[in-house]
């Protein structure tokens, strides 16, 4: 079959095909340097040594950033647009290929005001910080314009510089903040998250310097290149580690118990709420979006994963005693059902891995927050240690109540609305066999049945178990604060929101999902009748796997 060099040909319709809209005003730009300039100012403020100025200095500069990406939402961004809006495009490296590129579209914008909102609420759970607060709040705010550029900029070695960005702030985070075993805790971290990233890298000069000449970096470019199966079969393996690795995918996520172990309240919002959806985020731009055909025969791989993650990550939590390993492991199953949407051939599947980002973003900020919360009252994280606190903090047990049922997909919350969505979508999806979406939709559900059982055992040993006297008579059992109201409260409204109206979420994306998905089942359709297929005939996939339009491929060619 011949191969043609631009994607007009190859798959009509996508984003490199509609022209980039640019703004009058640079938002993209500004959203990022604004916090990483700022942060260098962290050094010379005046400060008596407990931070109380550096944090409100922190506080209003993520307030602000938060308020620039609104801004960019609303005056340059068009959610009924496919394609890529808010471009700004600067020659930084053009011998090199390095250009500042950075836009937004449906797979970036969510995310990009999801990460300027948890930050800021993340500097206000940071309040107490007295420590080195100077490094603690710099660290932060270098970190909010690292993680939207991850989602805003369209050039992969600046992608890839942007993701290595965002490593040392949470190393530092995690090594001097941290628990006990926090310096184990963060050179497992740099270990798993820099060397896998290493695989980006590789990725992205074999991409850029596909064909000759000068390379070229540029999101729009390498999704118009020919490039050929085996080519995208071994970039999308090395993605996939990388990638799986910040997800986390199991076998590759025993870093993220011992980080979220170790760390403090705000880390622990930021890497649940952030961190874990650059994985997501990077598997849909790189992974589905720029090398299509390889993705169409790793997709059922990704079920099988996100099964996996799932069921595996769903038992080992209900295990755990230690309240931030439970809660952590707890994360790492509901990422499953991210990888499912996003092996999934239909728009609805793919939409609900999406919408289940930002959902779980949010429901998991809000229970690690009360995690640091519950632990500066108790001052332990043994689940046997705590019980009968329920009387003295009220309100308190009602907010973990809250977060705890939008964990567990209750209707009414955003939780509910995206695995129902994945789960829609994976079944009706025609791509896979239907033996093959009745056994992971039945695995699948397991994890969904043992959620509720460990979230609420988990609040009966907190609140109503068997009382600690010794706990209850010396411990500092203040009910929550103002402020901690207010952070979880803010968390809840779009959670709440989200899940009695999920098309406040799901309009800003809906058109670039469609224009990935068709990408994706366009390559499908070539994979089926090309020399691809005889790949999955060799026993490179199970049989039950394979749709039956393929089979039936596989059959004639015999």
């Amino acid at each position: 079959m011949q191969e043609l060099a631009i994607g007009a040909s190859l798959y009509p319709g996508v984003m490199p095909l509609v022209e980039p809209v640019s703004s009058d005003f640079p938002w993209l730009s500004v959203s990022i340097l604004f916090p990483i300039i700022a942060s260098l100012l962290v050094p010379f403020i005046p400060d008596e040594g407990e931070g109380k100025q550096v944090r409100w200095f922190a506080l209003v500069v993520a307030l602000v950033t938060f308020l620039i990406t609104v801004g960019a939402y609303l005056n340059g961004y068009d959610p009924s647009q496919e394609g890529l809006q808010l471009s700004e495009r600067v020659n930084w490296l053009p011998d090199l290929g390095l250009t500042w590129a950075v836009g937004a579209d449906g797979l970036s914008m969510p995310l990009i005001l999801l990460t300027s909102f948890i930050t800021a609420l993340a500097v206000l759970a940071a309040w107490p910080v007295s420590y080195k607060p100077k490094l603690f709040f710099f660290l932060l705010l270098a970190m909010d314009g690292g993680q939207i550029a991850v989602f805003a900029v369209q050039d992969m070695l600046l992608f890839f510089l942007a993701w290595e960005l965002e490593l040392l702030p949470v190393y530092l985070l995690l090594a001097i903040w941290g628990g006990k075993k926090r310096q184990y805790a963060a050179t497992k971290f740099i270990i798993y998250t820099a060397g896998s990233s290493l695989f980006i890298l590789l990725v992205a000069l074999a991409m850029g310097f596909f064909g000759g000449g000068t390379p070229n970096f540029e999101f729009t470019h390498l999704a118009q290149q020919a490039f050929g199966t085996g080519f995208q079969l071994l970039c999308y393996a090395g993605l996939l580690i990388a990638f799986g690795v910040k997800l986390p995918i199991v076998p590759l996520h025993t870093w993220l118990p011992d980080a979220h172990g170790e760390a403090t309240a705000p880390v622990h919002m930021l890497l649940a709420g952030i961190l874990l959806k650059m994985g997501g985020y990077a598997l849909l731009r790189f992974n589905a979006q720029l090398l299509p055909d390889a993705h169409a025969q790793f997709s059922p791989l990704l079920v099988i994963l996100g099964v996996v993650n799932i069921i595996y990550a769903a038992l080992t939590s209900f295990a755990q005693r230690n309240l931030k390993r439970k809660i952590a492991y707890s994360s790492i199953s509901h990422m499953g059902f991210v990888l499912i949407g996003i092996g999934s051939f239909s728009s609805l599947g793919t939409s609900g891995a999406m919408l289940q980002m930002i959902s779980h973003g949010l429901i998991g900020a809000s229970l690690f927050f009360l995690v640091g919360a519950t632990y500066d009252r108790t001052h332990t994280l043994q689940l046997d240690e705590m019980g009968g606190v329920g009387q003295k903090m009220r309100i308190m047990f009602a907010l973990w109540t809250v977060c705890a049922l939008a964990s567990l997909a209750l209707p009414g919350m955003s939780g509910f609305v995206s695995e129902l969505m994945v789960f829609a979508g994976f079944v009706t999806d025609e791509a896979y066999t239907l033996p093959f979406r009745i056994v992971i939709a039945s695995l699948a559900a397991v994890g969904v049945i043992l959620t509720p059982i460990y979230l609420l055992s988990m609040l009966r040993e907190i609140f109503f178990g068997k009382e600690n006297t010794e706990l209850v008579a010396h411990a500092n059992l203040v009910d929550a604060e103002p402020r901690e109201i207010y952070i979880i409260s803010s968390l809840l409204v779009p959670i709440i929101g989200i899940g009695l109206y999920p098309r406040l979420m799901t309009d800003s994306y809906s058109a670039s999902i469609e224009a990935l998905v068709n990408r994706d089942m366009i390559a499908k359709e070539r994979l089926n009748k090309s020399e691809a297929s005889q790949l999955i005939k060799s026993n490179l996939m199970p049989a039950f796997i394979v749709a039956p339009k393929l089979e039936s491929v596989l059959i004639s060619t015999h």
